[in-house]
């Protein structure tokens, strides 16, 4: 069987279709059922509600600038072992967004408006930390993971009582991202640079806070 080599219009073509679906489809069809179903959802005022549905459209946020984070390191990845792995991860961020798209909708929300801007960023992110190489690049996603990892924490104490199916979708998500992040270390992640962690923590706030409220 002949394997095709992928010319650079190729790759640009794939690049614009993983954009497209990952920025417009707001709920995408996940691999693994929603860690939510069968738990039943509490009545809600309008002020937990619109809480609730801030929280989740930041968490669908992250998941936007998973996918293109682990496309842009993809996409310039040296190495077909990492590429193949980045892009595994990658479609379990898809599961991730699939269940924030739907839990958005059940509270009667929609995702970011910025979504466009949040992929376009976060994808230069990812493809710049590949340039470096692919140790970096891996150190990337241990650092980005760890983050995640720790913001969700920071949900499942800020989410309205009773909000356990959103809940039970934030634990999954945060056990997902911890993994992530050990086979990245695993697989020879390098730690970054000190200033760019705290360069991370400061992006990620201002998304989160932007997000919140669009």
């Amino acid at each position: 069987m002949t394997v095709r080599t992928l010319s650079p219009l190729d790759r640009l073509l794939i690049e614009a279709e993983r954009a497209l679906d990952t920025v417009f489809v707001a709920t995408p069809a996940a691999r693994e059922p929603s860690p939510a179903g069968g738990i039943a959802d509490p009545v809600f005022d309008d002020t937990a509600r619109r809480h609730a549905a801030g929280l989740m459209r930041i968490n669908h946020v992250g998941e936007v600038c998973a996918q293109a984070l682990y496309f842009g390191q993809a996409a310039v990845a040296r190495d077909a072992t990492l590429r193949a792995h980045l892009l595994e991860a990658a479609a379990e961020e898809t599961d991730h967004l699939g269940w924030c798209g739907q839990r958005l909708d059940e509270l009667a929300s929609r995702p970011s408006l910025l979504n466009p801007l949040w992929y376009a960023g976060a994808w230069a992110i990812g493809a710049g930390a590949g340039l470096i190489g692919d140790r970096l690049s891996l150190g990337f996603v241990v650092e980005t993971e760890r983050q995640v990892e720790a913001h969700l924490g920071e949900h499942l104490e800020a989410l309205p009582d009773g909000d356990e199916r959103s809940r039970a979708i934030v634990r999954r998500m945060q056990a997902d991202e911890a993994r992530h992040a050990e086979n990245a270390l695993a697989a020879g992640a390098a730690p970054l640079p000190k200033p760019l962690p705290s360069l991370m923590r400061f992006a990620s706030k201002v998304m989160k806070t932007v997000a919140y409220r669009l």
